[in-house]
C-alpha cells in the first residue's frame, strides 16, 4: 500500500514539473541564439573545411588531430 502512495506521488510530481510555454513567452524561444545550430550556413562551411583538412566527415565538435594520437 505504501509503494502505490509513492507512486502516485511520483508520476504527480514528474506531471506537474512540464513548464507551460505562454504565448508570449515564444518569442524569447525562437531567437537565433537559442536554436540547437544559430547558424547553419557556418556550420556547413565549418564542415565543409574540416572534411576538406582532415579527410573525415562528420564529429565537428570533436577536438584532435588528423593523425589519431589523441
Amino acid at each position: 500500500m505504501k509503494k502505490r502512495y509513492l507512486f502516485l506521488l511520483a508520476v504527480v510530481l514528474m506531471a506537474s514539473g512540464c513548464a507551460q510555454v505562454k504565448p508570449w513567452e515564444r518569442d524569447l524561444l525562437a531567437e537565433k541564439k537559442m536554436q540547437l545550430e544559430p547558424a547553419p550556413v557556418d556550420s556547413a562551411l565549418d564542415e565543409h573545411i574540416f572534411f576538406s583538412k582532415e579527410a573525415a566527415s562528420g564529429g565537428a565538435g570533436v577536438g584532435g588531430g588528423g593523425c589519431g594520437c589523441n
